[in-house]
């Protein structure tokens, strides 16, 4: 069917132009989505007008892979499902519909790491830069802030955000509610010895094996974070001029990944893995022990790299639906759940998106590579796009089987467009391979199997970008504000100064 597709489309290249295409691409799948919608809720863009927004905000893809094609553009469709006007700015909630433990407005902070991510791609700048500034500085100045509610990596995420805008400014002006904000997780969650704690549930991984709500365990989620924090607050207050706080990050990144590598690897399983506060490392390979390299925090050293080999190993993370949240050869496996939450092997969309990233990290920064691969990148990013669906249709809810892709709260309301991951980031950074930087150069280094595609419209630094491999003409083209910028006969990294 999707090969079918995939020549079909082609033949039409000669019949339509590279932007009508890709506007019918996305008008029909709009009304394909919409129509299958209900619509119970609707926030500040309704389904009436969903195409013409995302039609003015979103990159627009084609490409022979009509799985990950239509979860893109589902995604971004249910992106826009969540984002609210609220009288502090526009923010993206997590769940469609109120619950109770959200803050103002249905303000949840546990996955705005993923949410910056993808929000960063959007044309206007508005509404991701309102969502941050709600949270670092509005939410904080309330009697009980909900910012802390969860572990964040919000700071690398803000810094994240600012290469693909080019807003510097952004960072200068931040800078001091983000000082704040780590200071203040070093008075709640650090011991003394410099790293810090978490209950499993303020990481939003309750029920997992190593865990516990009331144990204060140090964990590879809350350090890696906490890493990637202070690296990013260090680059920041570069672009500010502030060589205080720059040596202050610096330091504090330093030692923490000193002592996140001694205190949480263990060198006989070969695995990142939560030091107990009862003594000891846990016995269970957990998801969260691939988070280090999301950041990365690991040296590349075959030691570490091959902790990888567990993501594809069928008694390891490794299962027909994706990727388990624990080794499925622990005797504890799916055997936590109290049928609320189940981090303890249950498929997770949040978690997914962490190991994908981490995945495509290790790919393009490391040398030792454990053996894992662009084709291993893209097996697990397609799976993740075909578990999107419940009943043959496109669904994203809270978590899943591993075995058959069963949503086990699909039956829930508030479960349904759950906004609690990332999956166009995945696309658009990863495996297209925008890799953004704080000058005015952009790095494009593809890992798709393709044999064509496009990538338009792509906000950059004030620019748009497109990409195109054999689409219409052959070759790899890279157009900048619709000027023809780069062209190669193969499809390879390339680096351009805007």
């Amino acid at each position: 069917m999707g090969s079918n597709r995939a020549t079909l489309i082609f033949i039409l290249f000669s019949l339509l132009g590279i932007k009508g295409y890709s506007q019918r691409t996305l008008s029909d799948y709009v009304s394909r989505f919409n129509a299958a919608d209900s619509e119970t809720v609707q926030n500040y863009v309704n389904n009436a007008q969903a195409y013409e927004w995302l039609n003015k905000n979103i990159p627009l893809l084609q490409c022979p892979d009509s799985i990950i094609e239509k979860i893109y553009y589902y995604r971004w469709w249910t992106f826009r499902k969540h984002l609210k006007e609220t009288p502090d700015g526009f923010i993206f909630t997590e769940f469609i519909l109120p619950v109770k433990h959200a803050g103002r407005y249905n303000a949840l902070s546990c996955a705005l790491g993923h949410h910056i991510n993808e929000g960063r791609w959007l044309r206007d700048t508005q509404y991701i830069n309102q969502d941050i500034r709600y949270w670092f500085i509005a939410d904080a100045q309330q009697k009980t802030p909900k910012f802390h509610q969860f572990s964040s990596w919000a700071e690398w995420a803000v810094l994240e955000r600012i290469k693909v805008s080019g807003d510097t400014a952004m960072a200068v002006k931040l800078l001091p509610y983000m000082d704040a904000d780590f200071q203040l997780w070093e008075k709640e969650k650090r011991l003394p010895g410099g790293l810090f704690w978490q209950f499993d549930v303020k990481d939003g991984m309750e029920e997992s094996i190593s865990g516990g709500r009331k144990e204060k365990n140090i964990r590879p989620t809350i350090n890696s974070y906490m890493y990637g924090n202070a690296v990013a607050m260090a680059q920041m207050a570069k672009l500010a001029g502030n060589e205080n706080l720059y040596r202050k990050y610096t330091s504090e990144a330093g030692n923490i990944k000193s002592l996140a590598v001694d205190s949480m690897w263990d060198s006989k399983a070969a695995f990142f893995k939560v030091r107990l506060a009862k003594g000891g490392l846990s016995d269970a390979r957990e998801e969260i022990g691939f988070i280090p390299w999301y950041f990365n925090l690991p040296d590349d050293q075959p030691r570490y790299a091959h902790a990888w080999q567990q993501l594809i190993d069928t008694a390891g993370f490794n299962a027909p639906w994706g990727i388990t949240t624990a080794e499925r050869r622990h005797p504890a496996f799916r055997s936590h759940g109290t049928g609320g939450c189940e981090w303890d092997g249950a498929l997770w969309p949040f978690a997914t998106t962490q190991t994908l990233k981490a995945l495509s990290n290790l790919l393009r920064d490391y040398k030792h590579k454990g053996g894992m691969t662009p084709a291993v990148y893209y097996d697990l990013l397609q799976t993740y796009a075909r578990s999107h669906q419940k009943n043959g249709e496109p669904y994203l809810g809270e978590y899943q089987d591993e075995k058959n892709g069963y949503w086990l709260k699909g039956d829930n309301p508030r479960s349904s467009y759950y906004n609690h991951s990332g999956f166009c980031d995945l696309v658009i950074n990863d495996l297209v391979g925008i890799r953004p930087s704080l000058d005015n150069k952009v790095t494009i280094d593809p890992m798709v199997p393709w044999k064509w595609f496009q990538l338009s419209d792509i906000p950059y630094h004030g620019h748009m970008i497109t990409v195109s491999w054999n689409y219409k003409k052959k070759g790899f083209y890279i157009y900048v504000d619709n000027v023809e910028k780069y062209h190669g006969k193969k499809l390879k990294a390339v680096m351009l100064t805007l």
